[in-house]
Parts: structure tokens; C-alpha cells; sequence
């Protein structure tokens, strides 16, 4: 859902044996695979393509977006839980699952074809102690009670293969995303900058949340916001320093983050 790619390698998704219709899952698009100058891509039968994987570096954020979605490290250095709803290419996943060692990661994942792709296709680690990916439905995942107050980051990131914005973006969804958080819990979530399902995001989500920020438009459109649980003030020296240490520890474009939010 980033840019568009042909797809080039098509793996069939596996069918569930014949169940009444009562109980019968849901039909999904055809999981699609393409190849270019080392990188793998992920698609939903279709030219959009919903996450990426540099095959010599499994574990690295190969887009850009998917960097911006971690911008919440400016704030938070050791969280406790971390979750995706959306899984995607495990990008995000492997990535905190790697980067913070003492952090439980959950991801949330309706299709288990994208599961089964992930673990076969792009390096997804099995389940452990720490690692939990589940089938299930985020908005279940957001509702349950269980979960509430709980994660200290929630990286959204929920698209089908039209690609024509989230899945789910009520101002109920996003208040449920809220409940999930710790009082310094923060969410970042993919949106399309240049598509009418923006605006209402980001109306949905400033409802929620008392704290809103965009970073500057990517690849064709990807805009990463970021919304805290409680309001926070704004220090750019403080965070220039932080994004430093990020940098120097991860590689990861940190400065062209605290750059962004300056901007704004």
C-alpha cells in the first residue's frame, strides 16, 4: 500500500477444510509475492504492495514509512509491551522484537495466510516467550479488556488489498487503541496523506487522543501520525539529542523525524 509493484510470483493462500457456513472464515485475497534488485514485497493479489524485505537484511525497515512508524522511540527507550495490529511483512514486529530484547511483542493478524507467508517468506520468528503473533481481528484486540492499559506503543497499520485507506478508523476504534495504552503509551498509524480517508482519520484520531502529530508525506502518499495518551511538550533540543542516540544505535533516520515534527 505503499507504491505500486506488478506482481511477479503468486503463492496460492492455503484453504481451511470446508466448514458449515455458520462457522465458515471469511474469503481473502490471494497473498502475492515480487522480487526486485533484492528486495521482497508483499501483495494482496494486486499492484499495491502492503510491506517490504531487503532479503540480505530480513530484520531492517526497508521503507520508509515503516522507519517513520517508529518515531515513537524519541519518547519511549524501554518499553515494556509493544503491539502491531496489521502484520504485514512482519517488518515492525521482527524489528522490535530484535531492537528491545527485555519488550514483549504482540501482533495482530485477521488473514493466516499472511501469517503462514511471513513465517515462510519473510523471516518470521516462531512464537516465544516474548513473540505472540495471534490470528485475530484488531478490533477485538482493541476491545478486549484484557489488553487495556497495557502497551506502552501500538503501531497501526491496517489495510486490505484496495488499499483505499484503513480498515477500521471510527473515532470508537481509535478511543479503543486509546484504552490499550499506558498513561505514557503512544500509537503511530499509517495513513494516506493524499486520499479522502485522511482527513477523517485524522479527525477520528484527535478525538481519541489528547495529542496529535504528522510527520512529512512519504513514497506515494504514506503519512505516519503519532498520538500520545497524554499531552507532552514539545522539546526539540530534547529530542534532537534523542534522535542522535537513535541514529548512532539503530541507523535509523531519527533526525529527519525531529526535522519533521519541527516543521509542522
Amino acid at each position: 500500500m505503499l507504491i505500486k509493484r506488478k506482481s511477479i510470483e503468486q503463492v496460492e493462500s492455503s484453504r481451511p477444510a470446508s466448514k458449515p457456513a455458520s462457522v465458515r472464515k471469511p474469503k481473502y485475497a490471494p497473498v502475492t509475492l515480487s522480487e526486485q534488485d533484492g528486495v521482497r514485497y508483499l501483495h494482496f493479489g494486486t499492484e499495491w504492495v502492503q510491506g517490504a524485505m531487503r532479503i540480505r537484511k530480513p530484520n531492517w525497515p526497508e521503507l520508509e514509512y515503516a522507519q517513520q512508524m517508529m518515531a515513537w522511540m524519541l519518547w519511549q527507550q524501554t518499553p515494556a509491551r509493544i503491539a502491531q495490529l496489521g502484520l504485514g511483512t512482519a517488518t515492525l514486529t521482527k524489528y522490535c522484537y530484535v531492537t528491545f530484547p527485555e519488550a514483549a511483542v504482540t501482533a495482530v493478524e485477521l488473514n493466516p495466510s499472511v501469517i503462514a507467508i511471513c513465517a515462510s517468506m519473510f523471516k518470521l520468528p516462531d512464537n516465544d516467550a516474548r513473540l505472540n503473533v495471534v490470528e485475530m481481528d484488531a478490533l477485538d484486540y482493541v476491545n478486549d479488556e484484557a489488553n487495556a492499559g497495557t502497551l506502552d506503543v501500538l503501531q497501526v497499520d491496517l489495510y486490505d488489498a484496495t488499499a483505499r485507506g484503513p480498515v477500521l478508523d471510527s473515532a470508537e476504534f481509535y478511543q479503543s487503541c486509546n484504552a490499550c495504552l499506558t498513561d505514557d503509551g503512544i500509537m503511530t498509524v499509517n495513513l494516506f496523506g493524499d486520499h479522502p480517508s485522511y482527513a477523517r482519520n485524522i479527525k477520528a484520531i484527535k478525538f481519541a487522543f489528547e495529542q496529535v502529530i504528522c510527520l512529512p508525506q512519504v513514497h506515494d502518499g504514506n503519512v505516519v501520525a503519532i498520538a500520545f495518551k497524554r499531552q507532552r511538550a514539545i522539546d526539540l533540543a530534547a529530542l534532537a539529542e534523542r534522535a542522535a542516540q537513535i541514529t548512532a544505535d539503530t541507523k535509523l533516520p531519527a533526525k529527519t523525524w525531529v526535522k519533521g515534527i519541527a516543521a509542522k
